[in-house]
């Protein structure tokens, strides 16, 4: 189509005053009503746990012993070495590492922000909310291309080994938001052999999507936690995941998997803060869900609310955008985004023509530290809340604004 014809649609558009959000992955509603039956559990009678404590009470720091069994499947790690918390898992990792700061970890030979710069390495694209935590804080980040089988691995193993001020870093392992990604087996041994400056580096494993598979065919993710102990540092990683996506992303289950000493390290810091989590929600999730076959058969009636959605957009991209110079799109199997690459300079004019025209998508630059995408070419693509109609419908409209912002240029 020519620039007239493009804008001659455009103006279409504006005129039809579309209200569309892509921003954020967000369960449906219908998704949302697949876990009705918890608002009823654990019932009247269903106040007594394991062991005999009273879950209308205080205590039990850890977690209720039937509930870290549950997360077991989800963590990969014996309930002796995780910790359970509240609803956010974000939450969860902003405590460990404002813990590290202001304590240091059981590694550490002072506090992390009493030794003066601190980095952290953040894939890109990556997770918006991982680097507000850093921004917030004052945590230089040092941005590592993702590749399919993950971060650029020579590069995070030359920065490690000769800085000792990078304590940690940001990964989302499994369908990695936002582009899909899942790490390789090879990535993830060299994550856990490879040689750091810092005694105290951590891995903050933001395992979100760990069950959230958009086909039949499950993709295997190789343990990090068994890995990181058999090279030698048994205490890198915190292993991050909740049942947000999986029952009520306002009022799920959030854990962490790490070494015992990782462990009693974090628990001995939570003890000022709290004195127990909410254990009816445990307890209700523990009835709901009951075992590892539960969260699967649970996940499998999101995949069909979920996959035609994804399957949408991939039919209006490849349609619309295929013949395009510099426009490319991750197909993920599972997780909850699509990562839209556009050519160099008009992700930021994308996401404006579509805001204009009533489709709201999260803003160019979310994707990279500070906001900041050196490139201008991802946009972050979330089809999870909309219903399938609104959809299509916005799929169109990026896939129109794509087309403009392109011929523009020209």
């Amino acid at each position: 189509m020519s620039l007239k014809e493009l804008q001659t649609a455009y103006l279409e558009l504006q005129e039809r005053r579309l209200a569309l959000d892509l921003t954020r992955g967000k369960p449906s509603p219908e998704q949302l009503d697949l876990s009705a039956e918890l608002l009823s559990l654990p019932g009247i009678s269903n106040s007594i746990a394991e062991g005999s404590i009273d879950i209308r009470n205080y205590g039990v720091l850890q977690g209720l012993r039937e509930a870290r069994q549950l997360f077991s499947s989800l963590l990969e790690a014996p309930p002796e070495q995780i910790v359970l918390a509240n609803n956010s898992s974000l939450s969860l990792m902003h405590d460990v590492l404002v813990f590290a700061l202001l304590k240091g970890t059981c590694d550490s030979s002072k506090p992390w922000s009493k030794q003066n710069d601190i980095a952290f390495i953040c894939p890109v694209p990556g997770y918006d909310r991982h680097f507000k935590i850093c921004e917030d804080y004052d945590i230089r980040m040092l941005p590592v291309q993702m590749h399919e089988s993950g971060p650029d691995m020579c590069e995070v193993e030359k920065l490690v080994m000769a800085d000792p001020a990078i304590k940690g870093m940001w990964c989302v392992p499994k369908y990695s938001n936002p582009t899909g990604v899942i790490y390789s087996e090879a990535t993830v041994e060299r994550l856990a052999a490879m040689e750091t400056a810092a005694p105290d580096f951590r891995i903050f494993w933001d395992n979100a999507y760990a069950v959230h598979d958009l086909t039949d065919d499950e993709s295997p993710l190789a343990n990090l936690l068994e890995r990181t102990a058999a090279c030698g540092h048994p205490n890198r990683a915190f292993v991050f995941a909740s049942t947000s996506k999986v029952t009520f992303a306002g009022a799920g289950i959030c854990g962490v998997a790490a070494s015992l000493e990782n462990v009693r390290w974090l628990l001995a810091r939570m003890a000022p803060r709290t004195i127990g989590p909410d254990k009816i929600n445990q307890l209700r999730h523990v009835k709901f869900l009951k075992d590892k076959e539960g969260i699967t058969a649970l996940m499998s009636r999101h995949r069909q609310l979920l996959a035609p959605k994804f399957e949408a957009v991939l039919k209006i991209f490849e349609a619309q955008l295929s013949d395009l110079p510099n426009v490319a799109w991750t197909k993920p199997k599972g997780g909850y985004f699509i990562t839209l690459e556009v050519p160099p300079g008009r992700a930021k004019r994308v996401v404006s023509l579509a805001r204009e025209v009533g489709v709201v998508l999260t803003p160019a630059g979310a994707t990279h530290p500070y906001g900041m995408d050196p490139e201008d070419r991802a946009i972050r693509i979330a089809p999870s809340f909309p219903n399938l109609a609104e959809v299509q419908q916005a799929a169109k409209v990026v896939a129109l604004c794509v087309k403009l912002a392109v011929v523009e240029q020209i």
